[in-house]
Order: C-alpha cells, then structure tokens, then sequence
C-alpha cells in the first residue's frame, strides 16, 4: 500500500484506492478489463453530482493502477484539493457513496496528514490506536467505516495478524468479518458529522457575484464554469513574469467588458476578494471610485481577467484543436454517453438544443478530465481549452449586453466578515458542540455554575500524565471525582520507602515513575501490621512538616495571596501542643485552611479577563475541558488585592 498512497507532491492532496473483496470465480486475466469497466459504471453513476462541481484544483477521477508487490491491480484516484478543504471531505462522501452503491468494493484514503480520518474522530479513538499501528486497518465497505482492530493478546484472536496487515489480509479480513470490523459509534458519527449534507451541501458553498468582464471570458464561463477556479489561481499565485503578459491584454480587451454573473466557491471568491492589486496603467483596466455601487463588480472582473489573460499567455495560440475532437473518438466515450443517457443525465431535454448542447459539453469536458487516463495526450491545459473555446463558439455581444440587464441578484457576502460569536459557533459546530438554540446567551450566563472550572480542574488533575502528555477529561460532568485516599497513602509510602527522614529528595529513580504511566497498572498491596504501624509514624511526620510549613508561610507574602476559610477556633481551647497553648494564650485564632476551589476559580477567571476576548492559556485548557466561560460583561476596572 506504501507504494500507491505516495503523495505526488507536497501541496494538499488526497489519494484514494478501491479494491475488490477477493472471488475465486472471478478471471484473474480479466482483472483490468474488470476494473476498467468498474470505473466507467462509477463515473457515469455520480457524473449527475460531479460534472456540475467547481473544483479548487483537480477533479474527482480514478484510473486502473496494476499490482505491485503484495498491492493488488486496483482503481486509484488522487486530487490536489489546495486551500479549497471541502474538496476533500466532498471526495469522503463520494467514496462512502461508492462503497454503498458496489459493496462488492472497498476503499481506503489518505491525505497529507496520513489518516486523516481518524484525526477527525480522535477523541474517540481505542488508546492502542495510533499512527505506528494503523496502516492499512481504516477502510470504507458497505458505506461504514471499518477498523481492522488488534488482538488483545498475541494469537487470541486467529483471524486477526499480530502486525499491521498487508492489503490481501486486511481484505479477505473484511469480508469474512464485516461485522466485527465496524468502527464503533461514535467514531462513525465524528466522521458522518464532517460530511453531513452533502450532496444539497454543494449549492450552500457557492456564491454568485457580479462582474464586469470581457465578452469572451462571459461566453467562455458559459460553457465551461469550472474554469473559473482555474482563473483565479492564476491570478492568486501569479509571479512577475505572469503579469509581464498583462501590461498589454492581448485576448480579453477590456473595450468588450459587460456586466455579468459568476459562479464561484466561497474559497475561490474569498480568494479573489481579499487579494489587494493594482492593474498596470498600459493594461487599460480602469476602476472607478471605492464609493461607486458597482466598484466591487468591476474589481472582481478586473482580477479575474488578469487570470485568465495569464492562462492563455502560457500556450502558444496556434496549438492544434485535434484533441478536442479525438476526445469523442475515444472507444470509452460511446459507452460513457449511453450511459449518461441512461441514467437521465439530460434530464428528458431535446437533442441539439442550446441545453442539451450545454450538459453535453459539460460531459465531454468531465469525461477528459475524470474519466479518460489523466497523463493521456489528449489532456489540454486550462489555456488551451479557453483558446479553443473562443475559436469554436459563436457568441454576440450584443445578445451578452441584453442578458447584462436581466441578472440574478448577487448573493450576500457578509459571511466573510463574521464576529467573533459567530467564529465561536462555527468551531463549536465543527466540533460537534453545537449548544441548544432555544436557550438565550443572557440565560446561559445568568444559569452558569462556576463549580464546573473547580470540578474539571480536579478531573484534569486527578489524571495520571505519561511522556506522551497530559489527557484531558473528555465530559467531566458525567461521574463524580473519586479518591481512594487510603489506597493512596500506601502507594505513596512504596515511594518514601521506611525511613522518612530519607524522604528528603525529590529525585525518584525512572523505574518508580514507570509506576505511574497507566491508570489500569495501580495494584496497591494490603500490609500487615507492623507496615501499618510504620505508615502511620510516616503519616504523622508528613503531617508535622506540614503543619510546620503551614506556620511558617503565614505570616509571609505568599500565605496572603491566598484567600482562606474564615473559620475561627475558640481561644480557650487547650491542647498539649506548646505552639497550640502560646496561640491561646495570646488570643491568637488557629490558622484556616486555604480553600483551593475559591482560589483556583478566582486566579483562573483573572487569567481569562486579562485576555480581553483574545485566545489565552485560561480559555484554551478550559475549552479543551468542555468548559466554555461566559463572556466577560463587566468592563469596570477590577479591583485586586495588594500583595505584600
């Protein structure tokens, strides 16, 4: 599997692999004709959903990759999605489909980060499950994710292999036990959460807006609106010498600019809105005043025409256009049109009219792209394809003007200036802690339990860290805080060892911290009397040390910071203590405790106001907890104690 999940490059990229479940009646000789015509039914089968589908880079396709090594032959896929992550989890939900539609298949996937799947589902995932151990255990079968677990134990489970499984395994693993594979609910619900909506989710995330644009980039977007995307990363990550070609417009004049409206992502447009450029004064590119109603139209259409004109720069203009048509000579494009036509692809329209010319042309262009082998010669660069599509379609720009003053209104774009309530409710969404509507803010902060800070600290706390980190309590008002405190004064006295006079030093040997890695390992011994007795002479030394650090802090800087308990012992209480009977005697009141909780709440909530909204240690560990704090509402000076 190594061999066919190498990244092509180091920008954003998803790869994809489906497999068939092994079948001894299945010809092996036939194994590519088999694959091949595999992804001619699952491209024409979602064409519906992904011919119409503006990608930030590459679209959706798959090829038939032979074996190598232990990797059967198989169906491959990989796409640079770039900045565009929706790309991504759109792909997810494709081969979830897939695997739904074909249980006879099974598909694995990996990004960048590896196995970004369970990186969404983290939370929830078995501690033994890691990146060491997890090659080749995630898969999609049946439209469920999978996870092939590990035996508990060497050899207690038969059918499970002791390393991670090669890709023959892991696949007659899932056939003969899909049952016992399936990652649990809450990992499958993480996932699920990521890709919910799809596919109406596709129209939500794009926006159109208007621009004013030469004639020939309008009819161009008419025919193929993908290319947009194409257009404005050529303008995003344009270089010197791209913008040497547009001092002078050679193809898009902007004598011939007429308003029109562009379909874009929200990346795409986000992309071309918050790039601040200035066109070259020989370009011919004038933009009337920022107060001007349409000042933003004719920006937009400005940066887009530059990316255009940078596309056709790169490719000669007297390239031949026999690409173009040997695309429909191909033997694979006859079958992909009936199918097309047999899935209702054009939608009962009549053959030859402007609309069905329109999804035709569409289908040809995704057939190119998605379904004919990608490092084909056929394959024609954005550049080209524009070019070509100016020599070939016949468009008026008089008919442009009139289409002009009859546009759809332009969607609303405040959704790129969002408050930081509203950022706070995206993440908390994308976390899946989305809270009830129909409780109001005011009510919420008016209900809130500080108690919470206090009782997650402790939970926080009462974990035992490992040189792995620290972990954090997932829900921590789901079990009351428990603390064994007997059982803890034996394990601590393992550490002092019998002599509490050598309890001195905090340097502890790294076996005795080993001790302390694992919850689960704790195995505290019952001691016999004699140990019972030097326990407790160990426990009151620990005791009067104490006491002696409490009397010695008290009347110093440190023991005023502290907020105490105010409880107050009756002077003319006695006690055999000769500290005890001074303090009486002087009419001194015994010392009160410091009350922690009062403490850490007040030093955290002092912490979090000093962040004044901003992101901070106070807010970042208690989010990580669960708990999310009101905002700070009084905005008064407040007012501290003075330490000494």
């Amino acid at each position: 599997m190594e061999e066919t999940m190498k990244l092509a490059a180091m920008e954003d990229t998803v790869e994809y692999c489906l497999f068939l479940i092994p079948d001894e009646s299945r010809d092996s000789d036939k194994h590519e004709e088999v694959l091949q015509k595999y992804i001619e039914r699952i491209m024409t089968r979602f064409a519906p959903m992904l011919v119409p589908y503006i990608w930030q880079n590459q679209p959706f396709n798959l090829k038939y990759k032979p074996g190598k090594g232990s990797v059967p032959a198989h169906m491959f896929g990989v796409t640079k999605f770039g900045d565009n992550i929706e790309d991504e989890w759109f792909i997810v939900y494709v081969i979830k489909q897939i695997t739904k539609e074909f249980p006879e298949l099974v598909a694995r996937i990996e990004d960048n980060d590896g196995e970004f799947l369970l990186i969404e589902a983290a939370d929830f995932l078995p501690k033994w499950l890691d990146p060491d151990n997890s090659t080749n255990r995630v898969f999609f079968h049946h439209g469920e994710l999978c996870i092939i677990p590990a035996p508990r134990k060497p050899g207690a489970e038969s059918w499970l292999p002791t390393t991670p499984p090669t890709i023959p395994q892991a696949l007659n693993i899932i056939a003969a036990h899909p049952e016992k594979i399936l990652a649990s609910e809450s990992i499958r619900a993480a996932v699920s959460r990521r890709i919910r909506g799809y596919p109406e989710k596709i129209q939500v995330s794009l926006h159109r807006a208007h621009c004013f644009l030469p004639a020939g980039i309008v009819a161009v977007l008419k025919q193929r609106p993908r290319l947009v995307s194409a257009a404005v990363q050529a303008f995003y990550l344009r270089d010197p010498i791209d913008l040497r070609a547009c001092r002078v417009f050679k193809t898009f004049l902007p004598e011939t600019r007429i308003m029109t409206s562009v379909t874009f992502t929200k990346c795409l447009y986000a992309q071309l809105v918050q790039q601040r450029f200035v066109p070259d004064r020989r370009s011919g590119y004038r933009l009337p005043p920022p107060s001007d109603p349409q000042y933003r139209a004719h920006e937009l259409g400005m940066k887009l025409a530059h990316g255009f004109e940078i596309l056709c720069s790169k490719c000669s203009p007297h390239f031949s256009d026999c690409k173009k048509s040997l695309v429909t000579a191909s033997p694979l494009w006859a079958s992909f049109l009936a199918s097309l036509k047999k899935n209702d692809y054009f939608k009962g329209l009549i053959e030859g009219s402007v609309q069905y010319r329109e999804r035709l042309e569409m289908a040809e262009n995704y057939f190119q792209l998605s379904v004919n082998r990608p490092e084909s010669s056929l394959a024609m660069s954005p550049g080209e394809e524009i070019l070509t599509l100016l020599q070939t379609i016949p468009f008026d720009i008089e008919d442009l003007k009139k289409e002009a003053a009859n546009l759809p209104p332009e969607d609303d774009d405040q959704w790129l200036d969002l408050s930081p309530d509203q950022l706070d409710q995206l993440l908390q969404e994308a976390a899946g802690k989305k809270e009830s509507e129909s409780i109001s803010k005011e009510e919420k902060e008016q209900n809130y339990d500080l108690t919470q800070v206090s009782e997650s600290m402790k939970a926080f706390i009462s974990k035992v860290s490992t040189h792995k980190g620290a972990e954090l309590p997932r829900e921590p008002s789901e079990a009351p805080i428990t603390f064994d405190a007997d059982s803890f004064l034996n394990y601590f006295d393992k550490i002092l060892g019998p002599r509490p006079h050598e309890s001195d030093s905090d340097d502890l040997d790294e076996e005795e911290f080993e001790c302390l890695d694992s919850d689960d390992d704790l195995d505290f011994e019952t001691h016999e009397p004699g140990e019972e007795a030097s326990l407790k002479g160990t426990l009151d030394n620990l005791k009067s040390y104490m006491a002696q650090m409490d009397q010695e802090l008290a009347h110093t800087c440190i023991g005023k910071s502290f907020t105490t308990r105010k409880q107050v012992e009756p002077v003319s209480q006695t006690t055999d203590n000769n500290s005890d009977q001074e303090d009486s005697d002087t009419g001194e009141s015994v010392m009160a405790p410091v009350d922690v909780d009062l403490n850490l709440v007040s030093n955290i909530l002092e912490s979090y106001s000093s962040q004044a909204g901003l992101a901070g240690p106070a807010s970042n560990l208690l989010q990580s907890m669960g708990v999310q704090l009101p905002d700070n509402t009084d905005h008064r000076p407040t007012s501290k104690p003075t330490k000494n």
